[in-house]
C-alpha cells in the first residue's frame, strides 16, 4: 500500500512537470495539444474511491491551470474525466472483472483494453477542454478536429511511455 502511494506521488510529480515544462511549451500545429497529465488519473488503481479520484483530478487540474493561466479550464476538464472514469470502466469491464489491487495499465489489462479505456477518457477530457475553451458551436468542426488529433497523440504518448517504463523495469 505504501509503495503504491509513493509511486502515485512520483507519477503526479513527473507528469505535472512534463506537462508544465515540455508539453505546455511545445507547439505541434494549431490542431494538437498534448495532455500528458491526464495519465495521472488514467493510471490510478482500480480501488481508488470516486471522492479521492475527483479531489486528485481537481488538484492536478488546478496545478495545470495555475501554470497555464487558463482559469479553471483544465480543472473542470480533468474533474469531468475523473467523474466519467468509473462509468467507462463499468462499460468496458472484462468478463472476469477487475483485480481490485491492480492498476489500469497495458501490462495488467492488455493493449486492446487499455487503448479503448484511454481513448474514451482522453476524448472526454479533450471534448470538455476544447468546447469550454471555444464556448461556441460555430467552430464545431475545427474544435472536433482538435479533439480527435489531441486525443490520438496524447494516447499514443501515454502508450509509448508505458511501454518504455515497462521495458526499463524488466532490465
Amino acid at each position: 500500500m505504501r509503495n503504491n502511494f509513493v509511486k502515485n506521488i512520483l507519477r503526479f510529480i513527473v507528469l505535472a512537470a512534463l506537462q508544465i515544462v515540455v508539453f505546455n511549451n511545445m507547439q505541434v500545429g494549431t490542431f494538437v495539444n498534448i495532455f500528458i497529465y491526464t495519465g495521472f488519473i488514467l493510471f490510478l488503481p482500480f480501488e481508488t474511491s470516486r471522492a479521492l479520484l475527483l479531489i486528485l483530478a481537481l488538484v492536478m487540474g488546478l496545478l495545470m491551470d495555475m501554470f497555464s493561466n487558463t482559469g479553471g479550464l483544465h480543472a473542470a476538464s480533468l474533474v469531468f474525466m475523473a467523474f466519467c472514469r468509473p462509468g467507462v470502466m463499468r462499460v468496458i469491464e472484462p468478463r472476469d472483472g477487475y483485480d481490485s489491487s491492480g492498476e489500469p495499465t497495458i501490462a495488467a489489462m492488455g493493449l486492446g483494453w487499455f487503448v479503448t479505456y484511454a481513448l474514451l477518457l482522453v476524448f472526454l477530457h479533450s471534448f470538455a477542454c476544447f468546447f469550454l475553451e471555444a464556448f461556441r458551436m460555430s467552430d464545431f468542426f475545427f474544435t472536433l478536429g482538435k479533439i480527435i488529433l489531441s486525443t490520438f497523440i496524447t494516447v499514443l504518448l501515454l502508450i509509448t511511455a508505458q511501454l518504455v517504463t515497462a521495458s526499463q523495469r524488466e532490465k
